[in-house]
């Protein structure tokens, strides 16, 4: 099994050479057997151990024979503990999902803390496996019948999992042969969650059923990788063509895509998922998405979890979601012939602007504008309604969300932020003292 492991690491590049790596060790027999392989590999590693506080008693068991293994050939050592059930309420997840999202981000951490190149779990060909009739239970798509991949990345943090070479059947020949000591992990033989069920009762029924079925599953999930991978690229060269990125005046980067392209996709909600699914969209409101673009109709606004999505003048924008902040306005009293050389290079993004100071009454506020709010234009000679001038102006709905209005005392509109100042307030021939406006957009 060495020499199986040896061949395998090094046919998927998994460890750099000489690199120091950290190594997920949960006490049980997967991830000693991981250990044992390579410690004689002479790869070298330290140890990391999460104690979940799942298994009232059983957690701090590990935890401290993890501890005494890796003290007892010498290589550093790495635990914390986690309030998994709290974070899990907290944060609206399954007790999985969360426990997960914990030990990935703390062996992130440890690895830009200490320099470890990549971090190695002990996910075998089983688990691939498993993994497979989960993802297609789940309905995932093609991007999970694959199973597990030898490498992934989180964050920062490149995964490897060196033991998919080998079934979990190798893996307790080898702990035996070995007499490796380890710990066992009850809850591995309850059915109340669905792998184990799967592992239980299907697996074992399958095999009865196919005395090859492990070889043919391991087959079968590497051609489904390949083709994964060639539908990858298809998206990705997709992606490049219909997805532009532009920087909006109030700061925040956003994506749009022309509403014809889409309507001449094909398959069209497949491929619009797959285009979405960087944002978050779930396949609902894709559908959702292509059920209004027949109307087009303009401001229609569509949400993930991160992102927002909206129609607008016959495109489909893109942005992160919960943009309302508001710009930063900052003024500054001073003489007119004396700022009129003071102007810089700020003032042609609209971010500056000058005022007489007589005209206004202090202090000076900003605010999210309002459906009601009146101002008249620089260079008007009457009132308009500001959500006309926005409209006029093409601003996209994200771009209205971030329109902050600058006003003095009496609640009058001095500024609408970076786009035109009321034309009463306007510097004249007769202005002698200025108020200098400076606008800061996040």
């Amino acid at each position: 099994m060495l020499q199986r492991f040896l061949e395998f690491i090094q046919q998927q590049h998994l460890f750099p050479s000489g690199q120091e790596v950290l190594l997920a060790v949960s006490g049980g027999r997967d991830s000693v057997a991981m250990l044992d392989l390579c410690r004689r590999a002479g790869i070298p590693f330290a140890v990391a151990h999460c104690n979940f506080h799942l298994r009232p008693g059983d957690c701090d068991r590990d935890q401290q024979f993890v501890r005494r293994l890796a003290a007892a050939i010498g290589v550093a050592f790495h635990t914390v503990d986690f309030d998994t059930r709290a974070y899990a309420a907290a944060n609206g997840m399954g007790i999985e999902e969360a426990a997960r999202h914990l030990r990935y981000s703390w062996f992130d951490s440890l690895c830009r803390q200490h320099g470890y190149a990549c971090v190695a779990t002990a996910h075998h060909r089983d688990d691939s496996v498993e993994t497979f009739f989960l993802n297609l239970l789940r309905g995932t798509g093609i991007a999970g019948l694959h199973g597990i991949r030898p490498s992934s990345s989180f964050l920062h943090t490149t995964l490897v999992r060196p033991l998919l070479c080998c079934s979990r059947a190798d893996i307790d020949r080898y702990v035996d042969e070995r007499h490796l000591a380890y710990v066992e992990d009850y809850t591995n033989a309850q059915l109340d969650a669905r792998r184990n069920q799967l592992r239980h009762r299907l697996m074992p029924l399958l095999r009865e059923l196919c005395p090859s079925f492990d070889t043919t599953m391991e087959a079968n999930l590497q051609r489904l990788a390949e083709v994964h991978e060639v539908y990858s690229n298809a998206v990705s060269d997709l992606r490049d063509r219909m997805l532009r990125s532009e920087k909006s005046p109030f700061g925040f980067p956003y994506a749009w895509m022309a509403l014809d392209a889409i309507r001449t996709l094909s398959p069209r909600r497949t491929l619009l998922f797959e285009l979405l699914r960087p944002y978050g969209f779930s396949p609902a409101v894709v559908d959702d998405i292509l059920a209004a673009l027949h109307t087009e109709h303009t401001g229609t606004l569509f949400v993930s979890d991160t992102h927002a999505a909206a129609f607008d003048r016959g495109r489909l924008i893109l942005t992160e979601n919960n943009l309302h902040t508001l710009p930063e306005v900052t003024s500054e009293c001073g003489e007119w012939k004396t700022e009129m050389g003071k102007r810089d290079e700020n003032e042609a993004l609209r971010l500056v602007e000058y005022i007489d100071a007589d005209t206004v009454r202090l202090p000076l506020s900003v605010r999210h504008w309002q459906p009601g709010d009146r101002f008249q234009p620089l260079g008007m000679e009457h009132q308009r309604r500001l959500s006309d001038f926005l409209k006029d102006g093409k601003l996209n709905l994200f771009e209205k969300r971030c329109v902050g209005v600058l006003t003095d005392a009496d609640g009058r509109i001095v500024w609408v932020v970076g786009l035109r100042l009321d034309h009463r307030v306007r510097v004249s021939p007769s202005t002698q003292r200025v108020l200098r406006l400076s606008a800061t957009i996040r």
